[in-house]
């Protein structure tokens, strides 16, 4: 094995993967490996997964920059092939370069966004972690698979929200309107939830809950069929 497929196969992708594709595997491990989600008394598995993380860096990174200079060279052929097959000279107007994207890094801690109106916005797989959005405007907003990992939503009128498949492991929701919210996967192990109001929020499929709700607190919160959690 080529050490270009072996950084497909760490990505768990089949060789000659496009670079999307590529980078949505990398966000994709990089959320499921996140040491965030693993116990901290876990030393074992929490040093699997820097381990994990920094393998998933180095691939996303090394095939980046292949696909990078395929794609230049491809470019540079093209245009010399161009150029001689012409009677003038022409020149391609520069390109704007795209930044380079970065590995993980842990957001800055508590940006304010506090009171901000996010209503109906896309924020689908965002990394909002740590963030403060207490009493922001999030209704109807898009949050599917959106890591959110100690947020503080304290307030945040969130109803009507798709938060599928959202991490919002420890997050502060107290008070927080989440009526008709979808949390159909949500991750809310030992969020906050008191006060927090998911009358007709969507937890269940038939009988079965899917919703984590590991050491949540929800006392005093109004649950989906409008009973006051005791």
């Amino acid at each position: 094995m080529s050490e270009l497929e072996r950084y497909y196969r760490v990505l768990e992708l089949e060789p000659g993967a496009t670079l999307e594709e590529v980078n949505q595997a990398y966000k994709d491990l990089v959320f499921v490996w996140h040491p965030d989600r693993i116990p901290q008394d876990n030393h074992r598995l929490q040093q699997k997964a820097q381990e994990k993380i920094k393998a998933f860096n180095e691939a996303r990174d090394k095939l980046r920059s292949f696909k990078l200079k395929h794609q230049h060279t491809h470019h540079k052929q093209h245009t010399q092939h161009t150029q001689n097959t012409q009677h003038t000279t022409y020149s391609p107007p520069p390109q704007p370069k795209k930044p380079p994207e970065t590995p993980y890094q842990q957001p800055p801690k508590n940006p304010d966004l506090s009171g901000q109106d996010f209503s109906r916005a896309n924020l689908s797989n965002k990394d909002l972690s740590g963030r403060n959005l207490s009493f922001a405007n999030l209704s109807g907003a898009n949050l599917s698979d959106t890591f959110m990992h100690k947020v503080n939503l304290r307030g945040a009128n969130l109803s009507e929200a798709n938060l599928f498949r959202a991490n919002l492991l420890l997050a502060d929701l107290r008070e927080a309107n989440l009526r008709s919210a979808n949390l159909i996967g949500a991750d809310l192990s030992g969020a906050d939830l008191r006060g927090a109001d998911l009358t007709g929020a969507r937890i269940r499929s038939g009988e079965r809950l899917l919703v984590k709700l590991i050491g949540a607190n929800l006392a005093g919160a109004i649950m989906p069929d409008g009973a006051v959690h005791q």
